[in-house]
């Protein structure tokens, strides 16, 4: 479009919710519009002595925003209806008729092939995992003994403050918790029964799980989706390294070494948690509790 030969005029003031412009609302003027224009609620045009396609579609947006157009003659109107009727609609939503009981099979369908499709992945990374020790143990040389000890050492030793810590409270508050309520019958003796069989059984090795999961697993996760991201991975298979030796190995095997010392750990420092709250409070021994407990 070319330039127009005389500069462009157009004025434009608000006042109490109140746009008034006069002169002309074209392409080249929509830029001298002040920012306050878009928040009045009422345009008073009858100012305006020219009005093109881009002006109109201006005021066809700020009626379809609520605002109050008034004081345009006819040709002007018939430029902003010919412009609304050209602006684009939304498609309707179709109609859902489908039934409800459709809907429901539908829903638990896609469900069931999700959770089909994330066991298809568990496997593929199970499947991954073997080939790599099975590869390792026919080529001892290309498996990675210092990759697997800093991950050992990343998994399990610096897991070992919080997994015991958690796992010494919970057998104090299991100790203190359960002294409360045998002492109504006369039997806080058997508060070492209940402290070793929700250690040893259950609470021990699920605490030690949920620290591994939340602490370990997501850093792993996080540490291997940024070299994704990174194309690192990418990266190793043109070096002609194999990620899954690298990389899913030695966490693998790190993570299988060190979670049953961390539940062991776990079930001494409860089984200490408890002993210490039960010889406070009930006066058992630990020369006691550990002829009870076994």
């Amino acid at each position: 479009m070319p330039s127009p030969a005389a500069p462009p005029d157009l004025r434009a003031t608000v006042q109490t919710g109140v746009l008034r412009l006069e002169g002309e609302l074209t392409v080249w003027t929509l830029d001298l519009l002040p920012p306050e224009a878009e928040a009045a609620e009422r345009l008073e045009l009858s100012g305006l002595t020219r009005l093109d396609t881009a002006g109109a579609w201006y005021l066809a947006n700020r009626a379809g925003a609520g605002a109050h157009l008034d004081g345009l003659d006819e040709t002007q109107s018939r430029l902003l209806r010919s412009v609304t009727k050209a602006r684009p609609q939304p498609d309707p939503a179709p109609a859902d008729d489908t039934p409800g009981w459709r809907r429901i099979l539908l829903a638990t369908g896609a469900w069931v092939v999700g959770a089909l499709i994330f066991l298809r992945e568990l496997a593929e990374y199970l499947g991954r995992f073997l080939a790599a020790c099975a590869r390792g143990i026919r080529h001892p040389a290309d498996f990675r003994l210092t990759s697997l000890v800093y991950h050992c050492q990343e998994t399990g030793l610096r897991a070992v403050p919080i997994v015991a810590l958690m796992s010494f409270l919970i057998g104090v508050v299991l100790a203190f918790q359960g002294a409360a309520q045998l002492r109504q019958f006369g039997a806080e003796i058997f508060v070492v029964d209940l402290i070793s069989i929700s250690i040893l059984r259950e609470l021990g090795i699920l605490l030690t799980a949920i620290v591994v999961a939340g602490r370990t697993a997501s850093a792993l996760t996080a540490s291997i989706g940024s070299m994704k991201m990174n194309e690192e991975i990418d990266a190793m298979r043109t070096l002609g390294l194999d990620p899954d030796m690298v990389l899913l190995l030695p966490r693998v095997l790190a993570l299988i070494i060190t979670l049953p010392i961390l539940g062991l750990i776990a079930d001494i420092s409860g089984l200490v948690g408890g002993a210490l709250m039960s010889w406070i409070e009930l006066g058992i021994s630990p020369s006691m509790f550990k002829y009870k407990l076994i």
